[in-house]
C-alpha cells in the first residue's frame, strides 16, 4: 500500500489505490497514470490539477468504468469497500451515477439536443429506480430547483438549446444528483463559463454538497477555482501525482517545483506591464518518459540524482503534505521560491497599454493622455 494510504480510515467512500491505467498504441505504451491514490470521505472536497495530458481525467474515468476495453488498469479503487477494478460496464451500471456520478466538461454533449430537459432527467431517474413517470418527472423538477434553474416547471419542458451555457451546466449538475450519488466527479465544470457563472456553478455545487453530504472530486487547471473551494489538493504532472496535501499548505508552502512553476504562472493584477512568468519546456512524452523524476528536464533545481532516480511521494514538513522531489527540503529553505522560474527575457512591456485610456505607463491617467495627444497634434 502506498504511503498516501497508511491514513485510511473506514469511513472512506472512495479509495484509490496505486492506480495505473496503461494505453497500448503502435508507438508503445502510453502510461497515462501511474501510481495515483488518493482517500475521499463523505462532504469532502477533493481537486486535481495539472496540466492538459496530465492524467486527470483519465484517472476519474477509470473510476467511473467508462474506459476502452484496451486500457490496461492496476491498482485498486475501492466505492464502500467494493472493489471496482475488473468489473464489466454492465456490473459498473448500478454504481455509476446511483453511487458515483461525474459532471463532464462540454454540457452540450452530456445532453441530447431532440429531448426536453425534464425528459431526460426523469429517464435519468428512472433508470435506477422503480417509479411512474409521474414522480420521475417530479424528481426531474425538484432535481432543477435544488441547483437553481428559475421556474423549473416550466424549464423542464424546454430544450437543451433553449438554456443559456451556464443553464446548460446546471442541467448537468442536476442530472449528476438526481440519484443521490455518494461521489460527484466534476471534470472541468466551469470551463469556457465566464467568471460570474463560475461562482454561481461552484456556489451551487457547494451548496448540493451540504444538502446531500456527497463528497466531491473537482477536476481542473484553474487554481483559483482549487483554492476557493477544495479542502485538500493533488498535482498531477506526467500521469503521476507529484504533490498533495492541504490546500492551504500546498499553495503557502508548495515543497514541489512544479508547483511552484504553477502558482507563479497565474495572472496576477499588482503586475500590470510584467508578462507572465512560465515553466519552460513542454511536458514529457508518456510513451518515453525520462529517466528519474518526470519534472527534471524543466526544473531549476535539478540535479544528477533527479535525473536518474525517480523520488518517491513522501511526507514533507507535516505527515498529511507530501511531495515527490529530492529536493524540497532545500525548495523550502530559499526565500523566495517563485523567483525560479523567472528568466532574463521577462520583464516590464514598456509600450503597455492601458485598457480604456491609451495610456502607456500605470501612473499615467486619461487626462495625461488626452494633453499628450493633444500637444503631438499642435506640434504636427
Amino acid at each position: 500500500m502506498t504511503v498516501l494510504n497508511e491514513r485510511v480510515t473506514t469511513d472512506a467512500v472512495l479509495a484509490v489505490d496505486d492506480l495505473s491505467v496503461t494505453f497500448p498504441t503502435d508507438d508503445g505504451n502510453v502510461r497515462a497514470v501511474r501510481n495515483v491514490s488518493y482517500t475521499l470521505r463523505p462532504r469532502e472536497v477533493l481537486g486535481i490539477v495539472g496540466e492538459s495530458g496530465s492524467g486527470k481525467s483519465v484517472s476519474s474515468m477509470a473510476v467511473m468504468g467508462l474506459l476502452p476495453r484496451s486500457a490496461k488498469i492496476t491498482g485498486s479503487i475501492k466505492f464502500r469497500d467494493r472493489e471496482l477494478v475488473g468489473r464489466s460496464y454492465k456490473q459498473m451500471q448500478g454504481i455509476r451515477n446511483n453511487g458515483i456520478a461525474m459532471i463532464f466538461q462540454d454540457p452540450m454533449t452530456s445532453l441530447n439536443p431532440v429531448f426536453t430537459i425534464g425528459w431526460q432527467l426523469a429517464e435519468a431517474y428512472k433508470a435506477h429506480h422503480d417509479v411512474s413517470k409521474k414522480v420521475a418527472w417530479a424528481k426531474a423538477v425538484e432535481a432543477l430547483e435544488l441547483v437553481g434553474i428559475p421556474e423549473p416547471q416550466k424549464r423542464a419542458h424546454q430544450y437543451p438549446h433553449e438554456f443559456s451555457g451556464g443553464m446548460r451546466q446546471r442541467v448537468v449538475i442536476a442530472m449528476a444528483i438526481i440519484n443521490d450519488p455518494d461521489v460527484i466527479i466534476a471534470d472541468e465544470p466551469t470551463t469556457a463559463l465566464d467568471v460570474t457563472v463560475q461562482a454561481q456553478i461552484l456556489e451551487t455545487m457547494l451548496r448540493i454538497r451540504d444538502e446531500t453530504d456527497a463528497a466531491i472530486v473537482m477536476i481542473t487547471h484553474d487554481l483559483g477555482v482549487v483554492a476557493g473551494m477544495v479542502d485538500r489538493v493533488q498535482v498531477m504532472y506526467a500521469g503521476t501525482v507529484v504533490e498533495a496535501g492541504p490546500v492551504d499548505e500546498v499553495f503557502d508552502r508548495p515543497r514541489m517545483p512544479y508547483t511552484v512553476g504553477l502558482l507563479g504562472s497565474l495572472p496576477d493584477p499588482t503586475m500590470l506591464g510584467k508578462r507572465l512568468t512560465p515553466i519552460l519546456g513542454a511536458p514529457p512524452s508518456l510513451i518515453n518518459l525520462p529517466t528519474g523524476c518526470s519534472f527534471s528536464p524543466r526544473c531549476p533545481l535539478v540535479i544528477d540524482e533527479c535525473r536518474s532516480v525517480e523520488p518517491p511521494l513522501t511526507p514533507t514538513d507535516s505527515g498529511n503534505h507530501f511531495g515527490r522531489c529530492h529536493r524540497w527540503q532545500h525548495l523550502a529553505s530559499l526565500p523566495n521560491p517563485e523567483k525560479l522560474f523567472e528568466h532574463e527575457e521577462i520583464g516590464t512591456i514598456d509600450d503597455t497599454i492601458l485598457p480604456g485610456t491609451g495610456a502607456t505607463h500605470v501612473g499615467d491617467d486619461v487626462e495625461a493622455v488626452e494633453q499628450r495627444l493633444h500637444q503631438e497634434g499642435h506640434s504636427s
